[in-house]
């Protein structure tokens, strides 16, 4: 069934339950807000620090955007963006545009104003739906925009050349749109992390999206008793198809403005959260702030808690380890996935697996997995190659970019650039991406491999492994390590540390320095190879 069908189901179901909150640590507490009074007064997600809504309201504002669009002239097919950041408003306009047989296309809320205006036309967008935090970003694109497209503002003080979304919304009927949804519809764009220039826009089927809830709901046995906190930012497939297992079992959600260890704490405990999903960086934080005691559990009412997973990145072991120490009632999960494959669970662990830590997994629901070499031959067990999945949540393509959907897609096998090998046991490990692969002298390093390593010195919070040129060697292994907060570490003893390493691996520099990474926790290697050889190039002309 579409997505949508999930909706209109849990407003029959569950209508007087409560379908989403959303929190705001920034705001008073004090300033909380009822789902009946923001139906009423429909404040902007900014002013409160808590607000809520039922299903049965969810599914009526989701009804009226469709109508506004369709009312607007947009017909089924046509793109409508979402600029938004996580608020309550955000899921109802992506159902909406979903119920106007519109395809959903959600933005990075980082984006400049010149990507955002890439974005917008290669996805062939009819309606943008933007915040107040993207008026500055808009007004630079504006002038010809406006002329183009239907541009809604989601807030207070609506500029001149833009709609009122609230006001066109409340005007627009609450019953459901009289369009036929049906599995086979594209149902929405998303884009690539962009990391290697401008993103690219992955377009997804309703069937894709639905496949996701069914499959988030079986690895993570979720009930409707379930509450999952939701952190990333929803424009990221990570966080709306996870999100997507609450849909289907009508469970609780909660969207939380912010990620610092006190806001996950709190939320957990005011909601009774049984489900978060964290990336590594959020977790590494909260490990920290438990390891100085400026963090404790006892000051919490975390016992329902029963879920921690991760996915976005590779999972160093040793942070697990120290996870389940302080916390070994949890069941874990490794959910790994693109938004190619419509977002995380292609591949999962497992919770029954947590023996397997370090490893990816193994297949996940509906989806089928191999590993082959550079000529698409399936290599031995052990053997590295490069990991394809195939499954229901595969994209159609890399709309209006045949040659790079032509790259990936062969065969219905989603080359998906990731470096792996598989145990005895059919479990698969991450090794790398293939395109950060090191040849130093002739020998592969795979820094995924190098910073698990590193990832376990007690003194070191966060670390990134890249390859810098060498002349004699090609490249060399550079470890760019951020040192745990009021601990002090030296070279020698990161090398000492390194000497259980075999010597090929050990890193050849040491550079202690913060790890940056990008919106979803992943490591930004391409930024980091760009200050380092920077940094690396004018060592050598001053040494010159």
């Amino acid at each position: 069934m579409p997505i949508t069908d999930l909706l209109e189901r849990n407003s029959k179901l569950y209508g007087d339950e409560v379908a989403l909150v959303e929190i705001n640590p920034e705001i008073r507490e004090e300033q909380r807000v009822t789902w009946k009074e923001y139906e009423l007064i429909q404040p902007t997600s900014s002013a409160y620090y808590r607000r809520s809504i039922t299903w049965s309201v969810f599914d009526e504002k989701a009804n009226r955007v469709a109508n506004m669009l369709i009312d607007r002239g947009i017909r089924p097919g046509q793109k409508c963006a979402v600029l938004l950041m996580n608020c309550l408003e955000w899921l109802p306009i992506y159902f909406g545009i979903l119920k106007s047989g519109a395809v959903a296309v959600p933005l990075n809320f980082r984006f400049t104003a010149e990507e955002i205006d890439y974005c917008l036309k290669l996805a062939d967008c009819d309606v943008v739906f933007y915040g107040p935090e993207f008026i500055g970003r808009i007004e630079d694109i504006a002038g010809h925009l406006k002329d183009k497209m239907l541009l809604y503002f989601v807030g207070d003080s609506c500029p001149s050349y833009t709609e009122d979304y609230y006001r066109a919304a409340s005007n627009s009927s609450s019953t459901a749109p009289k369009v036929l949804v049906q599995d086979t519809d594209d149902g929405a764009i998303y884009y690539s992390s962009g990391t290697t220039g401008f993103p690219k826009a992955i377009l997804l089927k309703h069937q894709a999206l639905s496949q996701a809830a069914v499959m988030e709901a079986k690895h993570h046995n979720t009930c409707k008793d379930d509450c999952f906190l939701c952190i990333p930012p929803l424009y990221h497939t990570g966080a709306t198809m996870h999100w997507f297992g609450s849909l289907f079992t009508g469970s609780r959600g909660v969207l939380l403005k912010g990620h610092s260890p006190e806001a996950v704490f709190s939320a957990v405990s005011e909601e009774q959260c049984t489900i978060v999903w964290l990336l590594v960086p959020w977790a590494q934080d909260i490990l920290a702030m438990l390891d100085r005691g400026e963090l404790k559990i006892e000051d919490y009412k975390l016992s329902q808690w029963r879920l921690m997973h991760i996915g976005a990145q590779p999972v160093p072991p040793s942070l697990i380890r120290r996870w389940l120490e302080y916390f070994p009632h949890h069941k874990y999960d490794t959910n790994y996935g693109l938004s190619e494959s419509t977002g995380p669970g292609c591949v999962h662990l497992g919770m029954e697996n947590v023996h397997k830590v370090g490893a990816i997994g193994v297949p996940g629901y509906g989806w089928k997995a191999k590993i082959v070499d550079e000529n698409d031959k399936p290599v031995e067990k052990g053997e590295v190659g490069e990991l394809c999945v195939k499954g229901p949540g595969v994209m159609v393509e890399y709309y209006n970019d045949p040659e790079a959907t032509a790259e990936v897609l062969k065969d219905g096998w989603l080359h998906t650039g990731d470096m792996a090998r598989q145990d005895e046991d059919g479990f698969i490990f991450l090794v790398d991406r293939k395109k950060d692969v090191i040849i130093s002298g002739g020998e592969n390093l795979y820094p995924v491999q190098i910073e698990a390593f590193l990832a376990a010195h007690p003194k070191i919070h966060d670390v990134a492994v890249i390859g810098l040129p060498d002349k004699r060697l090609g490249e060399i292994a550079a470890a760019i390590i951020q040192v745990k907060e009021g601990e002090t570490l030296t070279e020698e003893e990161v090398n000492k540390f390194c000497v259980d390493l075999p010597r090929y691996k050990r890193p050849r520099k040491i550079i202690f320095d913060e790890v940056i990474r990008n919106a979803t926790g992943k490591i930004d290697k391409p930024k980091l190879r760009e200050k380092y050889n920077s940094t690396r190039l004018v060592e050598e002309q001053n040494k010159g």
